[in-house]
């Protein structure tokens, strides 16, 4: 049987993230910071002096689509992971309706929510389609290998549409930090895999009952 877990005081915990997941999502971060940062350097000169973290420019210009490639394939594994969490249902409509209400903290007037909340399943859903489409305009843009194979119009066009995805991203991401930091007890979820009892009972009662009728069948 499966030992409950408890923080340093004795309280019971709930596992949200295990070591797996965990170690996955930061994989993924780690490779959207080098990525990004990479990117920029490229983006504009008022940016290139970014390059030097990566060794100048040349190497810069060699590593940013490894980074992009490990980023998307360590995302592709978090997507396997928690696709059947982040299914849009019923209430979810019902949810985004009620932004004022999410803004102020007045969650006891939302409908309940399950492990993940409409506003983090509409950031899944941009996420796949931000790292989709930064994986297909890289490939045609990716000069030492793929370049010559298309249209020089087609290169220009993938250029700028994967720096409008980038910057979707980045955006997306920001939000997403902002909101981990926002709700208090997030970012330890990601970090130490565990929340208490009353986080998950606040903001995710619906999960909250799945979990104690799950306990108490067991």
């Amino acid at each position: 049987m499966k030992r409950e877990l408890r923080d340093k005081d004795g309280n019971p915990l709930i596992e949200r993230y295990n070591a797996n997941e965990r170690s996955n999502h930061w994989i993924t971060a780690i490779c959207f910071v080098l990525a990004g940062l990479s990117g920029l350097a490229m983006f504009h000169p008022v940016m290139a002096w970014l390059a030097l973290l990566f060794g100048g420019g040349q190497w810069t210009r060699i590593l940013h689509p490894f980074f992009g490639l490990v980023m998307f394939a360590a995302f592709a594994v978090l997507v396997v992971r928690f696709w059947h969490h982040n299914q849009f249902e019923p209430g979810d409509k019902q949810w985004l309706r009620q932004i004022p209400d999410v803004l102020n903290g007045n969650e006891h007037a939302l409908p309940k929510v399950g492990r993940y909340n409409a506003g983090q399943k509409m950031l899944f859903f941009t996420l796949i389609a931000c790292m989709v489409f930064l994986l297909l305009t890289g490939i045609v843009i990716w000069r030492a290998w793929f370049s010559h194979l298309f249209p020089i119009g087609v290169i220009r066009l993938s250029a700028l549409l994967h720096a409008l995805f980038a910057f979707v991203i980045i955006v997306a991401i920001i939000v997403h930090v902002y909101a981990g930091i926002w709700i208090k007890g997030t970012m330890g979820a990601m970090v130490r895999g565990t929340v208490t009892y009353g986080w998950v009972r606040k903001h995710h009662p619906r999960w909250f009952e799945e979990i104690m009728r799950k306990k108490s069948r067991r």
